[in-house]
């Protein structure tokens, strides 16, 4: 069973999102941070959440501003934005009496969730998927129309079957993240899996996330799994994963 809830981004307008109730035994909650432009819906988001809470973890999945049935513009977003409305629903998640323990970030979702970790109340342990150890990375994806966007303060970028409007702002706060010192200050165990087949981050990026962290960290080879997590029962199997390592976690 979902439950569909909205809440309010940091800039203003509501975020939409989907919880997957969990079944059986409640074992515990979690929030699930999407990619890049990806949305709630999105293979790995909606399949990992999906497993977790069949395995008795409780998930909420939500858009990013200006994504799927989300309010307001995505380019009004930013890496920065992207981290406190992690923390936002967070915070949401614990007025509801449901206190997220876990934050599973996908792609640049696993970036927002190292960062937002230790502001998140009741989160006590991170878990990334091909996740970069640089936000900035991104930005190869939309270097088309970058210099067009830092010129005119904003231009159209048609990613994804869609047309989104990329922003200065927007630009500038993605080129001045900094992760390496979150990954170090992260105190809290962190899992980092990562597909050494992935062709959208390399799975170098994965070591060098692993060798800022701090003890208690996991690292799982994803072998088979493209970026996206599409190819079948991969979604699935690295739910199994999180969920058997989370559990020590997600107790007491």
């Amino acid at each position: 069973m979902t439950e569909e809830v909205r809440f309010k981004s940091v800039v203003g307008p509501e975020l939409a999102g989907s919880i997957d109730l969990p079944e059986g035994e409640i074992r515990g909650w979690g929030i699930f941070v999407h990619g890049f432009t990806l949305g709630r819906n999105s293979p790995a988001a909606s399949r990992v959440s999906k497993q977790l809470a069949r395995e008795g973890i409780g998930m909420l999945r939500y858009d990013n501003l200006g994504i799927g049935d989300s309010d307001g513009d995505w380019g009004d977003g930013s890496f920065t934005v992207k981290v406190q409305d992690t923390v936002r629903a967070a915070e949401m998640m614990a007025e509801r009496g449901t206190p997220a323990d876990l934050l599973v970030g996908h792609s640049w979702g696993g970036a927002a969730a190292i960062a937002a970790a230790a502001d998140s109340p009741g989160v006590r342990a991170v878990a990334t998927i091909g996740a970069p150890s640089n936000p900035s990375t991104v930005e190869h994806q939309y270097d088309a129309v970058v210099d067009r966007v830092l010129s005119d303060g904003e231009h159209e970028w048609f990613v994804g079957g869609r047309t989104l409007v990329l922003k200065r702002a927007f630009v500038n706060d993605v080129r001045q993240a900094r992760l390496r010192d979150r990954i170090g200050e992260l105190n809290m165990p962190l899992l980092v899996m990562h597909s050494p087949t992935d062709d959208t981050v390399d799975i170098a990026n994965a070591g060098e996330i692993f060798r800022e962290a701090r003890h208690p960290r996991s690292f799982i080879s994803l072998e088979g799994a493209d970026h996206l997590l599409t190819a079948r029962g991969q979604a699935k199997r690295a739910a199994h994963i999180i969920s058997a390592w989370a559990d020590q976690y997600i107790h007491g």
